[in-house]
């Protein structure tokens, strides 16, 4: 089972899941998304890999670094967490309500769609 953060705990579970501040946020929405609201990027790494290239590009990712799965409500980003489980990555987590979550909860500046 892939535990689910809020974007309020994000910061908590980072701390205690990354203490040297490697950790990373794998944004799996498509493109355009991208580019309509963004989360900055403060006290994590952003990587942004569109969910359907994430089998092609799981090299770019560090299968011990801690990571946290972000979409747009939560369920792609599930499923990529799942799969990454499930090749080996150690501590996966999806961030609950996504980036929509997000912007009501973390940051209001991030614009919702």
């Amino acid at each position: 089972m892939i535990e689910q953060i809020s974007p309020a705990d994000l910061s908590s579970w980072f701390s205690s899941a990354a203490p040297d501040g490697l950790a990373v946020v794998l944004d799996v929405r498509e493109p355009w998304e991208w580019e309509t609201a963004s989360v900055q990027a403060e006290g994590f790494t952003l990587v942004k890999i569109a969910m359907n290239e994430i089998p092609a590009r799981l090299a770019e990712l560090a299968p011990a670094q801690p990571i946290a799965c972000l979409c747009h409500h939560g369920a792609r980003s599930q499923r990529v967490a799942h799969f990454l489980a499930q090749n080996g990555f150690e501590q996966v987590v999806n961030i609950a309500g996504g980036i929509d979550a997000w912007s009501q909860i973390r940051d209001p500046s991030v614009p919702r769609y």
